[in-house]
């Protein structure tokens, strides 16, 4: 079973992915905040992080640098409302970059492409 760190602001986004991605068969956890979620990334290990872009005063794209500098190994896939921020440079080190919607097939479909991709780079040694 993939582990997955979701970190998004919004209590109401966090229940439904936690909810959605769990129906999914994977392990689920959350984060309102970069200190939670770098609290989370000490304790445990995850497969894969979905990080929201805009956290109240907060940027997802310093934690996504923190993660591609600490965990390499670990894939990041970006969900934001906006989609200005696919033209952002810094955006560009994520493995994948979905903008947020009520549908969350885009989301899946993501996380099992970005999750296959991982495997074959293990599989091949990577």
């Amino acid at each position: 079973m993939s582990r997955l760190l979701v970190v998004d602001d919004e209590a109401n986004i966090r229940l439904l992915y936690s909810e959605e991605l769990a129906d999914e068969g994977y392990s689920v956890e959350t984060a309102a905040t970069i200190a939670e979620a770098v609290e989370k990334l000490e304790q445990q290990a995850f497969d894969l992080a979905v990080l929201d872009i805009k956290l109240k005063n907060e940027s997802g794209i310093e934690l996504l640098q923190k993660i591609v500098k600490e965990r390499h190994d670990m894939p990041v896939i970006l969900c934001s409302a906006f989609s200005c921020y696919k033209d952002d440079f810094s955006a560009w080190l994520a493995d994948s970059y979905v903008v947020k919607s009520g549908d969350m097939t885009e989301l899946k479909e993501e996380i099992k492409r970005v999750l296959a991709k991982k495997a074959q780079r293990r599989a091949a040694g990577m």
